[in-house]
């Protein structure tokens, strides 16, 4: 998805929550300054032509486990429940308010931990991503940077489903995807709307 074609829904997504455009615009010049390699060839080529998997992190996951097939992507920290069955995770999608030092042992491990700049995520950039000595790939809700990308989608399941389609994936299961929870806060309540939403304009029905 060109970023023209995303802005309008992300004007919208700003609007919605009040959230700050500026701040987006400057934690994304931040993670670009903070990258040192750009690793997108290593995502697009893991992702062209195979089937992904995306994996929610909502309670049902472990119930959905006959889904994964194929290439797994995680929204953050259902990379962690992944981990614990035993099932390897090709890629993480987080914006790393759920990260752990295991995750930096799966990017050591080979997983490719795609990080997400916004604009209340800034000190964890500066505190996680040098950290991660593995493969990286940076994106943004606002307009993309060198090593930083915009694939469309705006919370961390959402996000990794567009970044799939983006990228090629001949077939994109969903697992672990409740947008109907009604056991959150008001904020992850509009996530979940929003995330039904974007979804439908790349052909999933949640």
């Amino acid at each position: 998805m060109q970023f023209t074609e995303w802005e309008p829904h992300y004007q919208e997504i700003v609007e919605y929550f009040g959230f700050d455009r500026a701040a987006d615009e400057e934690a994304a010049r931040l993670l670009s300054s903070l990258l040192l390699q750009d690793n997108l060839l290593s995502l697009a080529s893991l992702t062209d032509g195979n089937e992904v998997t995306v994996c929610g992190n909502a309670p049902c996951l472990k119930d959905e486990i006959g889904k994964i097939n194929g290439v797994v992507f995680a929204a953050d920290a259902a990379a962690e429940v992944l981990d614990t069955l035993g099932i390897f995770v090709d890629a993480i999608f987080t914006d790393l308010d759920g990260a752990t030092d295991r995750m930096i042992g799966l990017n050591n491990e080979g997983t490719i931990i795609v990080i997400h700049a916004h604009g209340d995520n800034m000190p964890l950039l500066n505190h996680w991503v040098p950290r991660f000595k593995g493969r990286v790939v940076g994106t943004t809700q606002a307009a993309p940077l060198p090593r930083v990308y915009n694939f469309g989608g705006f919370s961390d399941g959402d996000r990794a489903v567009f970044a799939a389609d983006e990228l090629g994936a001949s077939k994109i299961t969903l697992a672990g995807f409740d947008l109907d929870d009604e056991n959150v806060d008001p904020m992850k309540r509009g996530k979940l709307i929003w995330a039904r939403k974007l979804l439908a304009l790349i052909g999933h029905t949640v």
